[in-house]
């Protein structure tokens, strides 16, 4: 009896054993985010510098669209900058000097006939103290020396605010107007920008949507990019065992022909059971509840995986 209690008791042990060393795993799939490149503006696609499966690098142009429209808009823009600019660098000028030339002749003539009125003013004084011209036309000639007189302070006066600058007001106008002209030109010059895309990040030309010759809608994308930053895998694990995983865990990936398993964290759980009766939970269908479970592999295992591969899932401490 010892013999076959000591034989029971090693075979319970090795099935313990077995139990202990039995692997856990979830089933899988590869999956990626993909990065849509589109235009805000809309065109006739004239260039394609990519095509599909080919690796870019960030920065690399993808596509251009038609912008006649836009370079004709931004060198109108730059003309009325050109012509704002001008007129705010007046405003800071006086009259140009042959104009300044005009206002002094004028002053001249005006100075010639005050001096011409004085002494006719003169004169008719003494005939009027002779009795010989009545105090009516003196007061005549008194008059017309006084408007000349007037025409002199007149001339001088408009000599000197010639050689002034605009008044503040004016060149606030003015400096407001080369403002937004300059802004106007911005807007044409980022119009012209958007009509050529470059890769926002280095991945895999997945698609392209449109050939060269096609009309753009704004928005509308031409080419999916996968980066390998945005793959992960995509698991489902049980009710039952959905206390075990937590974010941040890791995990091991592999896939037929990957060669060593991957390293990977988890990244997402859901929140909500997939595969669900509506309303009630009986035992036997609560065995059949799964979570959704994403787990981001690192940097350099990511290039292995390819969108809709499946995948095996293990925690980090199990062996594949």
């Amino acid at each position: 009896m010892s013999a076959v209690r000591t034989a029971w008791l090693a075979a319970a042990a090795l099935l313990a054993a077995c139990g202990q060393t039995e692997q856990r795993g979830w089933s899988g799939y590869a999956e990626g985010d993909y990065l849509y490149v589109a235009a805000p503006l809309a065109g006739t696609l004239t260039r394609l510098h990519v095509e599909s499966g080919r690796s870019v690098q960030r920065d690399q142009p993808l596509f251009e669209l038609e912008s006649e429209s836009e370079r004709a808009a931004r060198e109108e823009a730059q003309a009325r900058l050109a012509g704002a600019q001008s007129q705010a660098e007046n405003t800071e000028k006086g009259k140009r000097e042959p104009e300044i030339a005009v206002l002094r002749a004028q002053l001249e003539q005006a100075r010639a006939l005050a001096a011409l009125a004085q002494r006719e003013l003169a004169r008719r004084r003494e005939l009027v103290d002779r009795g010989f011209v009545s105090k009516a036309q003196l007061d005549e000639v008194r008059t017309t020396s006084d408007q000349a007189q007037a025409r002199v302070r007149e001339l001088t006066s408009t000599i000197a605010v010639a050689r002034l600058p605009a008044r503040r007001d004016e060149q606030a106008a003015a400096d407001a107007q080369v403002e937004a002209a300059r802004q106007a030109l911005r807007q044409s010059e980022w119009r012209i920008r958007q009509k050529v895309q470059a890769a926002p990040a280095e991945g895999v030309v997945s698609d392209v949507f449109f050939r060269s010759g096609e009309f753009v809608p704004a928005g509308q994308p031409v080419i999916a990019l996968l980066p390998p930053a945005q793959l992960k895998a995509r698991f489902y694990v049980p009710e039952a065992e959905l206390a075990s995983i937590a974010l941040g865990q890791p995990v091991r990936l592999s896939c037929d022909g990957c060669g060593d398993a991957m390293a990977a964290r988890v990244s997402f759980i859901s929140t909500k059971p997939e595969y669900t009766p509506p309303v009630i939970y009986s035992n036997s269908q609560r065995s059949k509840l799964v979570f959704l479970v994403e787990a981001v592999p690192d940097a350099a295992s990511a290039a292995r995986l390819h969108p809709g591969q499946p995948l095996d899932v293990r925690p980090a401490a199990a062996r594949p």
